[in-house]
């Protein structure tokens, strides 16, 4: 059932049959909810998100040239569509961060190296990816998070694959340097109890 390409379903679209589009949006929403998801990363903002992503590729369909993937294109408006949202909220997202800090030190128990298991590790990651500017965020986040390659990266977010890597290096050193700060205090901390 629904084997055919996607070129199909955009040609069956394009002539009038607009129930086609959704045998792309099945076919693509959990993939679409996941990159928005992991750039925004609020639930209820990255289902909103991901469905204005649909309209408007719904809406463009027909600019559609099919010169890259469909999926890459649908990407992309989903990569620009979280970028928008972003932006509207980076002041809420950065006092959630503050608060989301300040209850996980808060909870904290034992010594640096508890702090430091797999799942706190990750959510450590991802509130220290969200303070980095917003294309070095969606960038980090397509490489590990969504394992895309550079090639692929370059199609999302229409940079040379220099620019890409480049900012793959920086975005890099500045999370490093996020985690270091982040992490520090608690390290200090937790010594200075000890003594």
């Amino acid at each position: 059932m629904n084997h055919q390409s996607d070129q199909y379903y955009i040609n069956q679209v394009l002539e009038g049959q607009v129930n086609a589009f959704s045998v792309l949006v099945e076919r693509y929403q959990g993939l679409v909810y996941t990159v928005v998801y992991r750039m925004i990363k609020n639930k209820e903002q990255a289902e909103e998100v991901a469905q204005d992503s649909f309209i408007k590729a719904y809406k463009s369909l027909s600019n559609y040239r099919g010169d890259a993937k469909f999926s890459t294109w649908l990407y992309t408006i989903a990569y620009r569509k979280s970028l928008d949202a972003i932006k509207a909220s980076k002041r809420m997202i950065t006092s959630e961060l503050i608060e989301e800090v300040s209850e996980g030190e808060m909870e904290l128990v034992g010594d640096a190296l508890n702090y430091l298991q797999v799942k706190e590790r990750k959510k450590i990651i991802s509130d220290s990816i969200m303070k980095l500017p917003e294309d070095e965020a969606a960038i980090i986040t397509l490489y590990y998070f969504e394992e895309k390659s550079v090639k692929e990266i370059v199609e999302i977010v229409n940079l040379t694959a220099d620019n890409v890597k480049i900012k793959l290096y920086r975005s890099r050193k500045k999370l490093y340097s996020i985690l270091k700060h982040h992490i520090s205090p608690e390290i200090s901390s937790k010594n200075g109890r000890a003594i």
